[in-house]
């Protein structure tokens, strides 16, 4: 009996990881080794898993803070703009779960969904993404820029997402049901614009795999920062020094806008090298005003020990 038991839970754990596999374009393995920068935890389709509360974090940063962070590291292609959205003032912030779709062909198109039926698959491949999305991802599709009939999803599908989420998407490709999906609260959706039309000779050639979107490149596990500059995909080994720079410079920039308030400096003293007198200044500041440090203050502490002001 026991092994009887043995031998049926071993054949259930091969068929999950057979669908695993045919989910994605790539291999677990290959996943692993592309963003081997990451030390962490990971999904169990190799996606890194960046923490919740280091989403949080992420969200309240601004875009050009961690642009700033990213160019400096040589990650010169991880921001692009000229989005349309529904909500100009609810940011997205999440980990990445990409999708590749490319222009249809009849056996192209009859394959993919063979394969995809029998690993379970159900219905047309642009909602194949979403059977795989947990709390916290955001759903990445690139549709080749795809307008007209190349709407990705409408506000069913958008409700769906919605609820594995708690996010939102980011599509190089359009969307429909606007009116649907700005009723979704806490939603939002940066596409390239919104068309009434169905989607038609459009299927999906990669799951979990890297992806363009416009000029940026994003890896599966990437945490997304969609704000109404635009979005930027930051690597996951890097959202912490990320974070925790754009939160610093943030708070240096309030201390520093209330000094040139109060006529103590000028903005040359600011904006330039600090001087001593300026950092013990900053130091009895943070100490009145803890309330402002958004990261704990031991975090904060050995950053500055490691910084150049």
């Amino acid at each position: 009996m026991k092994l009887k038991v043995f031998s049926l839970l071993t054949s259930l754990c091969l068929i999950g990881s057979l669908a695993v596999v045919r989910a994605q374009t790539i291999s677990k393995e290959e996943l692993i080794f592309l963003t081997s920068e990451w030390k962490g935890e990971r999904f169990p389709d190799g996606r890194p898993r960046v923490s919740d509360d280091m989403i949080r974090r992420v969200k309240e940063i601004a875009i050009e803070e961690a642009w700033v962070v990213l160019q400096n590291e040589g990650y010169n292609c991880q921001f692009d703009g000229n989005w349309k959205m529904i909500h100009n003032d609810v940011p997205i912030a999440g980990r990445a779960l990409t999708a590749q779709f490319m222009p249809s062909r009849p056996d192209i198109e009859k394959n993919i969904k063979e394969r995809g039926q029998k690993a379970g698959r159900i219905g047309n491949t642009n909602s194949w993404p979403i059977d795989q999305l947990s709390k916290g991802d955001v759903y990445v599709a690139d549709g080749f820029g795809k307008i007209a009939q190349g709407t990705l999803i409408g506000d069913n599908l958008g409700n769906s997402i919605f609820a594995k989420t708690g996010t939102g998407v980011i599509f190089d490709a359009s969307s429909r049901d606007l009116e649907g999906l700005s009723k979704i609260e806490g939603f939002n959706a940066f596409v390239r614009d919104w068309d009434p039309s169905y989607l038609k000779d459009v299927v999906l050639t990669g799951l979990n795999t890297p992806i363009r979107i416009g000029r940026a490149i994003v890896l599966p596990g990437d945490v997304v920062l969609a704000k109404r500059e635009g979005v930027i995909f930051i690597p996951a080994h890097l959202v912490e020094k990320v974070v925790l720079t754009a939160e610093f410079i943030a708070i240096r920039d309030k201390f520093g806008i209330q000094m040139l308030k109060e006529g103590k400096y000028t903005p040359g003293q600011i904006d330039s090298q600090w001087t001593d007198k300026l950092k013990e200044d900053f130091l009895k500041w943070l100490d009145k005003n803890p309330k402002e440090i958004p990261m704990k203050r031991s975090e904060l502490d050995e950053y500055m020990k490691k910084r150049t002001w």
